[in-house]
């Protein structure tokens, strides 16, 4: 289950600085067209919207890189990004592909000189390809080179980037990301993103040896151990939880064994110890209310588990507890599932067979 966002996606919402604090900061050259192509898209007006940062776009990159200083290729790329959106809001998704590719090659062309928030951007901007890639059908490959790529330099940013954390241990000669301490403009969600990322789309692709790990390393950056400096926020919990959950399912996916399912109920377990800390919040954000939803999710996987494992009263007490969860939120499809697995439960118990006392032992049932 993916987390809803409050913005359109961590993408747009890096670039909303850029343009709605001032248009001050901008050249003249593009200050009008900006404005003008900002609101448009405010009002809905997309052809207008995109007409005008076009021609915004088109004059920034005329223009010398010093005239947007600091930070230039922070704001060429945000006046891409924003143009992209529309283009994909307008119903015009080869376009917007198209002008995000272009606009993070324009980045790799002078990634010699990109500070590194500056890189993160790319990052993202990678990532959002191959997002688009799946949402669009462009293929596996595409998806996969646009997903690699964006784990392939977010590990060399945090790396290049962070110092190793008071205590901090190296394993196999390379430092663990979890054992970094990040520059205050690198968000662990930011490393996590493209990990999670990658991750399920080797589990969704059924490369579950691949998916495995990159769950691993993003649940080590979002839910750090109980000794460390760093605090998770609950919205980190609830996304580390979520993680849980996946690789609950993706052992669950796997050969049927009593090993795979231990594995399996033991990451769901965490998973339940996790989200149960966030409960009682459910109002208060979008995201918030995913993490209430992935509790929900949980009980019902554990409950699966527990009847995978033949106790069905522990089942039926998960899957009622899952149904209560998602009354709390009126989650029509979480009542839904819960309710058919009790009523699968209850018809198993009523077509079983009576049991009957071993003969061997001369015992005959009362009549």
């Amino acid at each position: 289950m993916s987390s809803a966002r409050l913005c359109h996606d961590m993408l747009s919402c890096s670039v909303s600085y850029e343009f709605y604090s001032s248009f001050a900061i901008w050249p003249e050259e593009v200050r009008s067209d900006l404005r003008a192509g900002v609101k448009a898209k405010q009002q809905g007006n997309f052809a207008l919207s995109r007409r005008l940062l076009t021609q915004a776009y088109e004059t920034a990159l005329s223009l010398p890189s010093e005239k947007f200083s600091p930070s230039p290729y922070l704001k060429l790329s945000g006046i891409a990004i924003t143009l992209s959106e529309v283009l994909e809001e307008d119903g015009q998704p080869k376009k917007a592909y198209e002008t995000y590719v272009n606009a993070l090659e324009h980045l790799k062309q002078h990634w010699a000189v990109l500070t590194g928030e500056e890189r993160l951007r790319a990052i993202s901007m990678g990532q959002k390809l191959g997002e688009m890639a799946d949402t669009y059908q462009l293929g596996d490959e595409e998806e996969e080179r646009w997903l690699t790529w964006s784990v392939e330099e977010v590990l060399k940013l945090a790396k290049d980037n962070g110092s190793p954390r008071l205590g901090g241990k190296s394993e196999d000669s390379h430092l663990a990301l979890s054992d970094l301490e990040l520059p205050k403009w690198v968000r662990v969600t930011d490393i996590g993103a493209p990990l999670e990322a990658l991750g399920a789309f080797y589990a969704r692709t059924g490369k579950l040896t691949l998916a495995v790990p990159l769950y691993l390393h993003t649940i080590s950056l979002l839910v750090p151990p109980v000794a460390s400096p760093r605090k998770a926020t609950k919205e980190e919990l609830c996304q580390g939880a979520q993680l849980m959950s996946n690789l609950s399912e993706l052992f669950m996916r796997s050969a049927p064994t009593s090993a795979a399912l231990h594995q399996s109920e033991a990451w769901a377990r965490q998973a339940l110890s996790l989200l149960q800390k966030t409960q009682g919040n459910a109002s208060q954000s979008d995201d918030i209310r995913v993490c209430e939803e992935a509790l929900a999710v949980v009980l019902f996987n554990l409950g699966s588990l527990r009847e995978m494992n033949g106790d069905p009263k522990s089942a039926r007490q998960k899957f009622e507890q899952s149904l209560e969860q998602s009354k709390n939120l009126r989650w029509q499809e979480g009542m839904a599932q819960a309710r058919n697995a009790i009523r699968r439960l209850d018809r198993e118990q009523f077509d079983a067979p009576p049991h009957l006392p071993d003969p061997e032992l001369g015992i005959v049932p009362k009549k």
